[in-house]
């Protein structure tokens, strides 16, 4: 796969698998797209994208903050198969953390709904309806906090 990967994508994006707990997580934050129709009702990481001179962290804090009126505290990236993270499309991918807020997160208009999915069946996570190019992110996550237990 990363052989058929650019050097560079043009856009960089940032996600967030919000943890319920950072030492002993039982569940973590998805979100469902508002937007656009053909993504409508899918599950994601809350995030967005990175502006120009902002750094990946910055920006995933100000999208957090934006979408869902949380402040979070990041904890470890899940590392994709790319310096940038995880191929999104030729253009775009994304970099994704775990982290945590003490806030209740809130519903903006880029998204229907969010919901804490417990992680006690990972079967019934992958399951949901993800944004295709976020399962291979969904499942990474899924592996690194069983190898983190």
């Amino acid at each position: 796969m990363s052989s058929d990967l650019p050097a560079r994508f043009r856009t960089q994006v940032v996600g967030v698998a919000l943890l319920d707990d950072a030492q002993h997580p039982t569940a973590f934050l998805a979100a469902q797209r508002a937007y656009p129709q053909n993504l409508r009702g899918l599950w994601e990481f809350p995030g967005g994208k990175q502006e120009p001179e902002e750094s990946a962290e910055a920006a995933l804090v100000r999208e957090c903050a934006e979408e869902l009126s949380v402040r979070v505290e990041l904890l470890d990236e899940i590392p994709g198969p790319h310096a940038q993270g995880w191929p999104l499309s030729e253009r775009a991918a994304m970099r994704v953390w775990t982290g945590t807020t003490a806030d209740a997160p809130v519903v903006g208009a880029d998204h229907v709904a969010v919901r804490w999915v417990p992680l006690s069946d990972p079967d019934a996570v992958l399951a949901l309806p993800w944004i295709p190019v976020d399962l291979p992110i969904v499942r990474a996550l899924l592996g690194q906090l069983t190898r983190g237990s």
